[in-house]
C-alpha cells in the first residue's frame, strides 16, 4: 500500500491547472474548434479583455451551448439539451470525477467517441439530474455501463431524450427512478445487483436563499475578474442553473452525505466503491470519521484543482 492511500488521500499528479492529466480540457477551451462541432454557439463567443476567444459565463444559454459543444465535439454526443433552470455543470470538473474514479480501479485508459470497448464496470450515478452527465461522460470516456436515478420524473423524461438522440448510449445507460425521496439507494439497487461504482454530486445547501446567495457571490467574482464593478442584471440568476433536489435539501451537504454513509452501509455487499463529491472542506473530517464507524476499510480523500476552485471526492468501501 502506497503511502498516499495510507494516509486516506489519493492523487494523480494534476497538470498546471489543477486538471487531471488525461482532462481533454486541461489545455482551456478551443473555441474554434468548438465553434466548428456546434455553430450554434458563434454568437456567444467573442474576445474577452485579454484578446482571448471566450463566453460570457455568467449568461446561461451561453454556457448550456458550450455544454452543447463541447459533448459533441470531445464526446460525439449530440442533441443534448437540459430545461430552463436545470442545472447546467461544468463539463472539465464532471470529467476530471470520473477520471479520479477511474483510478480507484487501476490504470484504465479512455477512449472517446468509441462505443466497441467495454470494460465491465458499472456506475451508479445518485442524482442524475435532467443532465445525465457522469453517466453520459463514463460512458463516452471508458465505456462504463450506468445507471442514472433521481426523483424527478421530469429530469429522468429530459435524460431519456439525450438518451435516445444519440444510440451510442442505448444499451449502456439506464434510468430509474427514486420513489422516496428520503431515500438513496434504497429501491434503486436490487436485490442481486452490483455495482463496481457510485458517484454523486449532492445539495450543497441548505435552502433556495443560500444557493441564491452563493450563485451572487461566483457572478461578482466572475465580474470582477473581467474588470468590471458591477456582475450587473445576469446576477439574479443562476448561472449554471440548479433547481431544488440538485442544489439545496434540509441540511444541505453535510446532512445528505450523513444519510448516504449510513445507506450505504447497508448495501456494502452490493458496491464495491461509493463516492461523492464535497463542495465544503468542514464535511469532510465527521464524514470521515462516520464511514470508519460504521465498518469501511477504506477510506479516500481525493482533491479536484480547477484554477483557483478546490473541490474534493471522498471515497470509501466495505469491501
Amino acid at each position: 500500500m502506497s503511502s498516499s492511500q495510507r494516509s486516506g488521500r489519493h492523487q494523480a499528479k494534476p497538470d498546471g491547472k489543477g486538471l487531471h492529466p488525461k482532462n481533454l480540457h486541461k489545455q482551456g477551451y478551443d473555441f474554434t474548434s468548438l465553434i466548428k462541432s456546434h455553430p450554434a454557439l458563434t454568437p456567444y463567443v467573442k474576445a474577452n479583455a485579454y484578446g482571448n476567444l471566450s463566453i460570457e459565463f455568467a449568461d446561461p444559454k451561453a454556457v448550456k451551448l458550450l455544454n452543447a459543444a463541447l459533448l459533441k465535439h470531445y464526446y460525439g454526443i449530440v442533441g443534448w439539451d437540459i430545461p430552463e433552470g436545470a442545472l447546467c455543470p461544468p463539463i472539465p470538473g464532471r470529467a476530471d470525477y470520473i477520471h479520479h474514479v477511474a483510478e480507484l480501479f487501476g490504470e484504465l485508459e479512455p477512449f472517446a467517441n468509441q462505443a466497441s470497448t467495454q470494460t465491465g464496470i458499472t456506475l451508479l450515478d445518485i442524482g442524475t439530474g435532467a443532465n445525465g452527465i457522469y453517466p453520459i461522460l463514463a460512458c463516452q470516456m471508458y465505456g462504463w455501463h450506468c445507471v442514472g436515478s433521481d426523483i424527478s420524473a421530469q429530469s429522468l423524461e429530459n435524460v431519456a431524450r439525450i438518451i435516445t438522440n444519440n444510440p451510442i448510449l442505448k444499451d449502456r445507460f439506464t434510468l430509474r427512478m427514486q420513489s422516496d425521496r428520503h431515500k438513496i439507494f434504497d429501491g434503486i439497487i436490487r436485490e442481486g445487483e452490483f455495482f463496481d461504482v457510485s458517484v454523486c454530486n449532492p445539495p450543497f445547501h441548505a435552502s433556495q436563499n443560500e444557493a441564491l446567495k452563493s450563485s451572487q457571490l461566483k457572478l461578482k467574482n466572475l465580474a470582477r475578474n473581467r474588470g468590471e464593478t458591477k456582475p450587473g442584471a445576469a446576477s439574479q440568476a443562476l448561472n449554471f442553473g440548479g433547481q431544488e433536489a440538485e442544489l439545496w435539501c434540509k441540511g444541505g451537504e453535510q446532512m445528505f452525505l450523513k444519510k448516504m454513509i449510513k445507506e450505504s452501509q447497508l448495501f456494502a455487499a452490493q458496491c464495491r466503491w461509493f463516492t461523492s463529491l464535497v463542495s465544503k472542506a468542514e464535511n469532510v473530517k465527521p464524514s470521515t470519521k462516520l464511514m470508519r464507524k460504521l465498518g469501511a476499510t477504506e477510506v479516500r480523500e481525493i482533491e479536484m484543482r480547477q484554477g483557483q476552485k478546490v473541490t474534493r471526492i471522498l471515497a470509501w468501501t466495505f469491501a
